[in-house]
């Protein structure tokens, strides 16, 4: 019988999810470890670096453990990059247990999985993704970095059907990068752009995790 698929985890805890369209509600967070790009701007810089191979049925019943104290309907799997590893097997065996699967990605890589929420965030300097994510993105989450500009805005935003939000958000709630949001925001309402959101990390707002 072969050994159980394992992955690379970084770590798993229960909190409220901070950001997007879901902010607020209650999720268990799978981090996976490892990522295909090196932002500067990375607040998960030790996702990269650091993580241990984990069966899929060890990280289901450890999810279950905490959803038995934090009942949560919904489970994130962000990095690093998931997509860098075959999670196929995880959302799967999640769907089963009745989660919901929500997938943080940069949208480099694509794998058709069967998750019922992607976060799509692309990333300087060019903001590319697959193109599969036109469809597949619930939302579109841009860190307001040095980097970012109204034209990569109105790009990205362009690419993705108008009823999904671009969320403009802070680099770790940074002062100059909160400003930069306000000034990109306005400057994307008055070019016309629809669906361009303010955003916020509301688990750095709380000090949670």
């Amino acid at each position: 019988m072969p050994p159980p698929r394992t992955l690379n985890i970084a770590e798993t805890f229960a909190s409220f999810q901070g950001e997007g369209a879901r902010q607020g509600e209650p999720t268990i967070f799978v981090r996976l470890a490892g990522c295909n790009l090196t932002c500067d701007f990375c607040d998960t810089k030790y996702a990269r670096r650091r993580g241990r191979p984990v069966s899929v049925p060890r990280i289901l019943a450890r999810v279950k453990r905490l959803r038995s104290r934090f009942p949560a309907e919904w489970i994130c799997l962000t990095g690093g990059e998931p997509m860098i590893q075959e999670i196929a097997p995880l959302v799967a065996a999640l769907k089963t247990a009745r989660f919901r699967v929500q997938i943080e990605t940069n949208g480099t890589l694509f794998r058709p999985i069967a998750a019922d929420w992607f976060t799509l965030s692309p990333k300087p300097p060019g903001y590319a993704f697959d193109p599969a994510y036109m469809r597949q993105a619930a939302e579109v989450k841009l860190v307001v970095s040095r980097e970012l500009s109204l034209a990569a805005v109105s790009r990205v935003r362009g690419a993705i059907p108008i009823d999904r939000p671009v969320f403009l958000q802070p680099e770790s709630n940074a002062a100059w990068s909160r400003a930069k949001a306000v000034r990109l925001a306005g400057a994307a309402v008055r070019r016309g752009l629809k669906n361009v959101r303010l955003g916020l990390q509301l688990h750095k707002v709380y000090r949670m995790r």
